[in-house]
């Protein structure tokens, strides 16, 4: 039984490979801490493609702040991102990969210039865990570098730093433009802006997190609640919808990112870092995925298409590697939209005698930190399904996957849905039977090929 003291490498050493610690360890349910609905999850989702969408993203994920003369160095010593145009007002989508060019996560890097600690990374804990442990090395051996890190309102005491709203939809500019009297700020993408809101000083993110046009507006949290009413009561005639957490989890999926990627973490150059990292945030894997060999469960930065952060104008950790992998890519990142017969399916066996099909949640059906469902391509293995789920305004369920290159777009492909052997997480149902899912190839994001060639297809 792990206790909470146990280290990654000394858990691994007690189940006898990291394959069977991380398929039969608990992690908790999962859910953004901000109301699960505020009117129902399948108008808020619809209204980041019909209307306009307010997200509250000020609590569920780890921020990382880091600052120090020698902290951009540390960083391209560490990640195939380019650090050469880096500078106050930019953000960008770090990665890190390992002594093989396997990933090991990824999260928004902002550089803020009137800040305190300059630069903060934002995302789930994989990737930060990671740098957090590169810069308490480099603390040690006597570098200008700190951090402090902040975890998310369900493991932390009191408001985080910053409130975080994203606007988004195609009225997200008619809203904005009501809020400043005049056009929404001309702000490049991924680019960070002043603006003013509620009479607060407001930083401004282009960018998107549904495959829509948006902004992220963040500042002190002492102005979270002036900033959100003004933005409420600017959007109240475009019909503005506040996003629960349950329309919320399933932007990843119109949006492209993949959210949890494996970390690859487990070769010798690891070693050190297992035994600093606590067994409990190595979280858990689940799906119809099984190999004894832990490669199977990496993936390449190309094989999420990721490739566009990766940069070889720089030294960095895992950089031979990652350019045979540059020269050699073998997946790619596409959306699968599953069959709704399939779907109906495993819906209807959970009210018919007999063993029924895993349960199949809406509007998310992740039952670990690691989805990984066995995709397979005339009845041979072809890649992995991650995230999965339902999206309204399209009436589809369909998840995140990269597959072997020579899956075509508008291919037939079926994910392996269900464990076997069923592993010891409490998140399982103990019995359940395993069942193929067909599913369509699309590219990710999947937005304009569903709608002029899917469609068409029905």
């Amino acid at each position: 039984m792990m206790t909470s003291e146990e280290s990654l490498a000394e858990a691994i050493a007690r189940s006898g490979s990291a394959v069977e610690l991380l398929r039969n360890q608990n992690w908790p349910a999962f859910t953004f801490p901000v109301a699960p609905e505020f009117t129902n999850w399948r108008d808020e989702q619809r209204a980041w493609n019909t209307t306009v969408a307010l997200m509250d993203q000020s609590h569920h994920m780890t921020q990382l702040f880091l600052g120090g003369a020698d902290l951009l160095p540390l960083l391209a010593s560490i990640s195939p991102n380019t650090f050469s145009t880096f500078r106050p007002g930019v953000a960008k989508q770090l990665i890190c990969v390992n002594a093989e060019g396997y990933l090991i996560g990824d999260g928004i890097l902002f550089y803020n210039e009137d800040a305190p600690e300059g630069l903060v990374l934002i995302g789930h804990h994989l990737l930060i865990d990671w740098v957090r442990f590169n810069v308490e090395k480099a603390q040690a051996a006597g570098k200008d570098v700190h951090h402090r890190l902040e975890a998310n309102s369900h493991m932390r005491q009191g408001p985080p730093t910053f409130y975080r709203y994203e606007l988004q939809g195609p009225e997200a500019d008619k809203v904005m433009e009501k809020i400043f009297g005049g056009p929404a700020p001309e702000i490049k993408f991924f680019h960070i802006g002043d603006v003013t809101i509620a009479g607060r000083a407001v930083k401004a993110l282009r960018h998107g997190m549904a495959g829509q046009p948006g902004f992220e507006f963040y500042g002190p949290w002492a102005d979270a609640d002036a900033v959100l009413a003004e933005i409420l009561t600017a959007g109240e005639e475009f019909g503005i919808r506040r996003v629960g957490a349950k329309a919320y989890s399933a932007t990843p999926l119109e949006s492209g990112w993949v959210p949890t990627p494996f970390p690859a973490i487990f070769g010798d150059d690891f070693a050190e870092y297992r035994e600093w990292l606590p067994a409990a945030r190595a979280g858990s894997v689940a799906g119809s995925l099984y190999s004894d060999d832990i490669h199977d469960y990496y993936m390449t930065p190309y094989d999420l298409g990721l490739g566009r952060s990766v940069r070889f104008d720089h030294d960095f950790h895992g950089r031979e590697a990652l350019e045979r992998h540059a020269a050699d890519q073998r997946r790619r990142k596409v959306t699968l939209l599953w069959n709704a017969e399939d779907v109906a399916a495993v819906v209807r066996s959970q009210m018919e005698p007999g063993v029924p099909a895993k349960f199949l949640d809406f509007p998310k059906a992740r039952y670990g930190l690691f989805q990984m469902d066995e995709v397979r391509y005339h009845d041979r293995p072809a890649g992995i399904s991650t995230d999965a789920g339902y999206i309204a305004y399209d009436q589809l369920y369909m998840s995140l996957a990269t597959v072997d290159n020579d899956v075509a777009d508008g291919a037939e492909v079926e994910v392996v849905w269900g464990e076997d052997p069923i592993s010891r997480k409490d998140s399982v149902d103990a019995s359940h039977r395993q069942v193929r899912i067909r599913a369509t190839v699309a590219p990710a994001p999947y937005h304009e090929w569903a709608r002029t060639v899917y469609r068409a297809d029905d």
